[in-house]
């Protein structure tokens, strides 16, 4: 713990706010991309540290959050099927589904697994040649590397029955969205560390040129949060739009060349949709035709399958930053971590889930 501590040290991030409090001079709002900062954010109270010139804006970037409902479908169908071994990570398990969830298939017989590795799925796959085994592929680019070399594993082994259902997307085009629209209110974000711990920075140095925005690559514990803050308003302040680095301890500009030759050899970019958002072009990865007898929605046929979001869920506006979780007016009644109706609040990146676990309680009591 001895470096993760010093990441966390009270005493500092106090330090940190105050020189934010010392160079704020107007309102400003910065956004911050992944979900994994939301809940640092949420759990360790920095919100409340900043002055109330800075509002952090929550984006879309937690990966389970903004599956399509319909994607969450055709794993359904998969995983319902007697000759399929469905395989996941366990934050796909909970989210809901038109009908019912991925547990739910589970409990009704079907054979679905967590598993901590994609390659744990191509494992599974080597051992019931007689099954059919499919892994739910979902993530940002962060996950990308893995789920390609389980297809190129497979691909290398001659396996006949391993197949992905892919759903991955891409930051820099979600950025690029949120920046065209005419209601966006952010100024600045804070981009996702992991993510350029695999692609680089090199990406958004145009966006942050083209919108005038600063874009500073920042890490998930509560210095490197606020260090991130610091950077994005001294640049706001200073009519600055740069690419900052204060993730520097694990990111360089170019990123890990091995790892992206390994997704662009497997993965083609493509339109994708977005939940609750929309299709955004050119902002997910699909397998390349070379590969497409791994890809689980041509090999079961579920490609057409559509579903209409709920109603009562506004996980789109909260995705998008346009409202906070709180300020659905089903938080935590009708939509709760038991019974969610939208990803965000069972996802462990989600901003729901994150406020409904650590925001006061008197913000529940408000909601």
């Amino acid at each position: 713990m001895r470096y993760v501590d010093e990441y966390r040290d009270g005493a500092a991030a106090q330090r940190l706010a105050d020189r934010i409090r010392a160079i704020t001079t107007r309102r400003w709002n910065v956004m911050e991309i992944c979900g994994g900062q939301t809940h640092t954010i949420v759990k360790s109270g920095i919100d409340s540290l900043l002055p109330s010139e800075i509002t952090l804006i929550h984006g879309p970037g937690c990966p389970v959050c903004v599956t399509p409902l319909e994607m969450i479908d055709k794993a359904l169908a998969i995983a319902s099927r007697p000759d399929v071994i469905f395989t996941s990570f366990g934050d796909m398990l909970r989210v809901p589904g038109s009908s019912k969830d991925l547990l739910s298939v589970k409990a009704q017989g079907g054979d679905v697994r967590m598993v901590y590795s994609p390659l744990d799925a191509v494992k599974i796959a080597q051992r019931n040649p007689e099954r059919k085994v499919v892994f739910f592929a979902v993530g940002f680019e962060t996950t990308a590397p893995a789920n390609a070399m389980s297809v190129w594993q497979a691909k290398k082994l001659g396996l006949k029955n391993f197949s992905i259902l892919c759903s991955h997307v891409l930051v820099p085009p979600a950025i690029e969205a949120l920046l065209s629209s005419p209601s966006t209110m952010v100024q600045a974000f804070l981009a996702a560390g992991h993510v350029c711990t695999v692609m680089g920075y090199e990406e958004y140095i145009p966006i942050s040129a083209k919108y005038k925005v600063p874009i500073v690559v920042t890490g998930f514990e509560p210095i490197d949060i606020l260090q991130g803050v610091y950077l994005a308003v001294k640049q706001l302040e200073e009519k600055r739009y740069e690419v900052e680095n204060q993730y520097s301890r694990s990111v360089r500009r170019e990123g890990n060349r091995a790892a992206q030759q390994l997704i662009h050899q497997v993965f083609e970019i493509t339109d994708r949709k977005w939940r609750g958002i929309g299709e955004i072009p050119m902002s997910g990865y699909r397998l390349r035709q070379e590969f497409s007898d791994f890809d689980a929605e041509l090999l079961f046929e579920v490609a057409n399958i559509q579903a209409e979001e709920s109603p009562l869920c506004i996980a789109g506006t909260v995705l998008q930053g346009l409202k906070k979780p709180h300020e659905c007016p089903v938080f935590g009644k009708e939509c709760n971590p038991e019974h969610p109706l939208g990803a965000p609040m069972v996802s462990s990146e989600g901003a729901c889930a994150a406020y409904f676990h650590y925001a006061p309680i008197r913000t529940r009591q408000e909601a």
